[in-house]
């Protein structure tokens, strides 16, 4: 049993631009669109393959959109399988105003899933040879079933699948309520949210994520805490990992780098602690880079060797 699979329910198809300066109410000409696969278990596939791991991409594509985007992970190298689905692909925009540097992103909502497409996408992942790890990571498309989530993870743990879950809202939810996963990664507003109530400092979170893990939601958590670093806590781990400081240029795809670093260092063979330090450095890397691109190896490999000190 090796490897990796990432399983993104509501993939897009990603184009960044730049305009002059926002305002109401005329033509905004703005320059040449870049495109990219995008969603959270696509952007974790692509960092790990830029990381030089190996990972199976899977996800439901329709439309032209759809079509676009296994082009563009084809012409990324990523090892990816497509689930043909009737509604098309979302596009989503990531905007830069040049005149402040700030960067609006502007999310659609992910395509549907009939049910008839979700039993296939269960089935799908199934018929897959076991993984190490399975991630699940980015928003839930609308009409979920409610036990497609418990259905898919109890699954996985039946076969020995170590399952890391990035998500929010209501899939962070669904995900606490069905508990045993190996590992979540909320931010900290994320799990705010989860839990019901303010985290306001840090003895407070480490006492929630204490008590999840002693309740069998999951076996850890790394809790982003944005500019300063993550919070790591398991059985055998509690540790405050700081982030190594960077020029910010892009927020887009840092907990996906971090995710993908942070299991790529796993299936090699190396423990939680190290692990999670390596996705910090590669949640850093992408920090440094602009509109839609993820961390680069150097980055992330240089400020993981300073970080050790």
């Amino acid at each position: 049993m090796s490897g990796i699979v990432t399983l993104t329910l509501s993939p897009s198809l990603d184009v960044a631009t730049e305009v002059a300066r926002l305002y109401p109410d005329d033509k905004l000409r703005c320059q040449r669109p870049r495109y990219a696969p995008g969603g959270g278990g696509i952007n974790v596939a692509r960092a790990i393959h830029i990381l030089g791991g190996r990972a199976l991409a899977l996800y439901p594509a329709g439309g032209s959109t759809g079509e676009h985007l296994g082009q563009l992970l084809d012409a990324c190298g990523v090892n990816h399988q497509a689930l043909p689905i009737q509604e098309w692909t979302r596009e989503s925009l990531n905007l830069t105003e040049l005149a402040s540097a700030q960067q609006y992103r502007l999310i659609m909502p992910g395509a549907r899933l009939s049910e008839v497409e979700q039993e296939q996408l269960l089935a799908a992942v199934q018929a897959l040879p076991t993984p190490e790890y399975l991630v699940v990571s980015g928003s839930l498309p609308e009409g979920l079933a409610s036990d497609f989530m418990p259905r898919l993870l109890g699954a996985a743990k039946a076969r020995g699948v170590r399952c890391i879950v990035d998500c929010s809202g209501d899939g962070l939810l669904q995900v606490l309520d069905i508990g045993g996963v190996f590992l979540l990664k909320p931010n900290i507003d994320e799990l705010s949210a989860a839990v019901g109530e303010d985290i306001l400092d840090s003895t407070q979170l480490l006492g929630i994520a204490r008590e999840l893990i002693a309740a069998g939601k999951c076996q850890a958590l790394l809790v982003s805490l944005g500019p300063q670093g993550a919070l790591l806590v398991s059985a055998e781990h509690s540790a405050t990992i700081a982030a190594p400081t960077v020029r910010k240029r892009s927020t887009v795809g840092a907990g996906d780098s971090m995710v993908a670093a942070l299991t790529l260092k796993l299936v090699s063979g190396a423990d939680l602690l190290e692990a999670a330090r390596y996705g910090v450095a590669a949640g850093s890397a992408a920090i440094m880079t602009a509109g839609t691109e993820l961390c680069r190896r150097e980055d992330a490999e240089r400020l993981f060797a300073w970080m050790q000190g």
